[in-house]
């Protein structure tokens, strides 16, 4: 357990680093913004296409392996959603309580931290959840959270936004040029390929630290929004969800899905039953602004999840080893 602490522990403490230096004001809030656009629209894309891009296509493709994440994203979202609606919370809150249970933080952290964990062939398993992620589960989520709407066409809208939203991110472009180039063997000349290096080095400790700030200003804003304490059981219980029932189901799924003699490769659904246990993804609280969501519940659940995993993601890598 020790060796497993010794690489986790860095990760989760550029987290707090970020998050003591936004409460602190060390970092000014207006310049959060700043870093989140350097780590999403250049060093994250970056490391992404170079992980990508050493990556067999097939891995990136597997369809099992798709099948799986998708039908267990699904499940989270359809039971977050029934178990969250309340006199309070009602579509639109449910809906990004469902995203945060079912979107890791795979980008910002679970890759770097996946690699380091278990070298880099767990890049490729952990690419195609964020790709399935920001694809269906995000897109579904958003359409959800627009049924509270007397319009029909409130859902229609927000898939249209949803879909935008999507073309505009430039994650899934950078994973889907990563895996052009490794299935037609050609790649930047070198002093392109050099640039994007140094960029992707650059991902890691500045989206660790990022997340930290992003999370400490989503929790100040919210704060300063509300007028009652939030119930512990409108947002522990997600929590619970992302951390123990996601990757839980993950392992269930996948090894039925084993036992019935479909071809899962035993590392892959290692890979994504430890992406299913890292934290909640940061980004939903942006989305969940974006979309008049309940912002201060969205963070705490992401806040609870980013906190708590560092013993129960450690736990998890502990338990599978």
């Amino acid at each position: 357990m020790l060796d497993i602490l010794l690489v986790t522990f860095p990760f989760f403490a550029l987290v707090l680093a970020g998050y003591m230096a936004a409460r602190r004001r060390m970092l000014p809030l207006d310049a959060i913004g700043g870093l989140n656009t350097f780590v999403l629209f250049f060093a994250l894309p970056c490391m992404l296409y170079r992980f990508g891009a050493s990556t067999p296509v097939a891995q990136l493709l597997d369809p099992v392996a798709i099948t799986t994440w998708l039908v267990c994203a699904l499940l989270v979202v359809a039971v977050t959603v029934k178990s969250s609606m309340n006199a309070r919370i009602r579509w639109n809150d449910a809906a990004f309580g469902a995203l945060v249970a079912a979107f890791s933080n795979t980008g910002f952290m679970g890759v770097p931290l996946l690699v380091a964990l278990l070298g880099p062939s767990a890049a490729g398993p952990a690419i195609l959840t964020i790709l399935i992620d920001l694809v269906f589960t995000s897109s579904l989520c958003i359409a959800l959270s627009r049924l509270d709407s007397a319009d029909e066409h409130g859902a229609a809208e927000a898939a249209k936004k949803a879909l935008k939203g999507m073309a505009l991110n430039p994650m899934p472009w950078a994973i889907l040029l990563g895996g052009l180039s490794s299935g037609l063997g050609v790649q930047p000349i070198k002093p392109v390929m050099n640039t994007i290096a140094l960029l992707a080095d650059a991902a890691s400790p500045v989206a660790l630290f990022t997340i930290g700030a992003v999370l400490a200003r989503s929790q100040l804003l919210a704060a300063a929004q509300e007028h009652e304490p939030l119930p512990a059981r409108d947002f522990v219980p997600v929590a619970l969800i992302k951390l123990l029932a996601h990757p839980l189901l993950v392992w269930a799924v996948g090894s039925g899905v084993r036992a019935a003699g479909v071809p899962l490769d035993a590392f892959t659904l290692h890979v994504m039953i430890l992406v299913a246990a890292l934290p909640s993804a940061s980004n939903v609280a942006l989305l969940a602004e974006r979309f008049g969501a309940d912002t201060g519940r969205i963070a705490r659940i992401i806040l609870l999840t980013t906190a708590a995993a560092f013993v129960t993601f450690s736990a998890a890598v502990a338990f599978l080893r």
